[in-house]
C-alpha cells in the first residue's frame, strides 16, 4: 500500500481548511448580534447545500434518487451538521468564539473512544488511551471548579460545544458508509438534507421574517456557507484523498490556533490562564492520539 504523504500544496490546503473552519466561530460571533442561531444555521447550511449541489452538476455529475440513500444523508446530515452546528452556535451565545473553538478540538478524542466501541478496527491503543486521558484533563481544567458548584449559561455553553464534538466523533464513524461515493455528492446530499430539516425548524420557532439584518451579518452568513462549509468540505475531501485521515488529523492542531488569532485581535476576547492551560493539555492529548511524535521519541531512546 502506498503511504500518503504531505507535500508543499497540501500543506497549503491544510493551512487553509483550519483558517476557513477557525474563521467559522468569528463569523458565527458576528452574526449572532443580529441572527437567532437556528435562523443562522438554516442560513449556513442552505447556502453550502447550493453552492455544493452546483458544483457537482457543473463536474457532469448527478445527485443519486435512492431513497435508502437520502435516509443515510439524513443521518450523516443530522450527526455532522444539524446537531454540532446548532450546539456550537446556541454554545457561543454563552461564551467566546476563541474557547468554543478549543473545546471543538476535542473532537478527535470523542472519535477515538467511540471508535473503540463501535468499530472492530480501530481499537484503543497505549498512545491513544493516553490521548484521551490528557485530553479529559484538558476538558477538566477548561470547565474549571464553577461547574462542579452548579450549572451556569457558561457551563451550558461550554458543554453545548463539547456535545457538538461527540456528535462530529458519531458522524466520523458513520461516514465511513459514503467512502465509495463521490465527495462532492456526499457532502450535498449531506447539507441538503439538513437544509430541509432546519427550514420548517427555523420558520415556526424563530420567524426569521421579523429580523432586521445588516449588511455585515449577512457577510458572515455568507461567509459561514459559502468558505467555511462548501469550500472547506472541498478542501477537506481532496486532503483526504491526496493525504489521507492521519495527515487530516493535523487540522485539529490548527483550527484553535486561528479561531484564537481572530477572537482576540479583532473581537477583542481574552482567554485566563485555565484556556491556556486546557489547550495545552488537548493539544498534547491530540498529539499523543495522531502518535506521530511520540513514535520518534521512543525510536530515540
Amino acid at each position: 500500500m502506498q503511504k500518503l504523504s504531505m507535500g508543499i500544496s497540501e500543506w497549503i490546503l491544510l493551512v487553509m481548511l483550519s483558517v476557513l473552519w477557525g474563521g467559522s466561530f468569528f463569523f458565527t460571533k458576528i452574526a449572532l448580534e443580529e441572527l437567532s442561531p437556528l435562523t443562522l444555521v438554516l442560513g449556513r447550511v442552505s447556502l453550502a447545500a447550493i453552492a455544493l449541489t452546483s458544483f457537482v452538476f457543473l463536474n457532469g455529475k448527478r445527485m443519486p434518487v435512492s431513497p435508502n440513500l437520502w435516509r443515510e444523508f439524513l443521518v450523516m446530515g443530522a450527526l455532522n451538521n444539524l446537531i454540532p452546528f446548532n450546539l456550537i452556535v446556541w454554545g457561543q451565545t454563552q461564551i467566546d468564539s476563541s474557547l468554543a473553538a478549543i473545546l471543538n478540538a476535542t473532537t478527535p478524542v470523542f472519535t477515538t473512544v467511540l471508535a473503540h466501541f463501535l468499530t472492530p478496527d480501530e481499537r484503543l491503543t497505549p498512545n491513544r488511551l493516553i490521548g484521551v486521558l490528557l485530553g479529559l484533563c484538558g476538558v477538566i481544567v477548561l470547565l474549571g471548579l464553577k461547574a462542579l458548584h452548579g450549572l451556569s449559561l457558561f457551563s451550558l455553553g461550554q458543554f453545548a460545544i463539547l456535545g457538538a464534538a461527540c456528535s462530529y466523533g458519531c458522524a466520523g464513524i458513520y461516514g465511513r458508509r459514503f467512502q465509495e461515493l463521490s465527495p462532492s455528492i456526499a457532502a450535498a446530499g449531506m447539507l441538503t438534507s439538513t437544509a430541509v430539516i432546519m427550514l420548517p425548524l427555523a420558520l415556526i420557532l424563530e420567524r426569521p421574517w421579523d429580523l432586521r439584518i445588516s449588511g455585515v451579518s449577512w457577510g458572515a452568513v455568507l461567509a459561514l456557507g459559502l468558505f467555511s462549509t462548501a469550500i472547506a468540505y472541498l478542501i477537506y475531501f481532496r486532503i483526504l484523498t491526496v493525504a489521507g485521515a492521519t495527515n487530516l488529523l493535523l487540522v485539529t492542531f490548527l483550527i484553535p490556533i486561528s479561531a484564537l488569532l481572530l477572537g482576540i485581535f479583532i473581537l477583542g476576547e481574552r482567554l485566563d490562564c485555565h484556556a491556556f492551560a486546557g489547550m495545552i493539555f488537548i493539544f498534547t492529548g491530540l498529539a499523543a492520539i495522531d502518535g506521530r511524535i511520540f513514535s520518534k521519541i521512543w525510536r530515540r531512546y
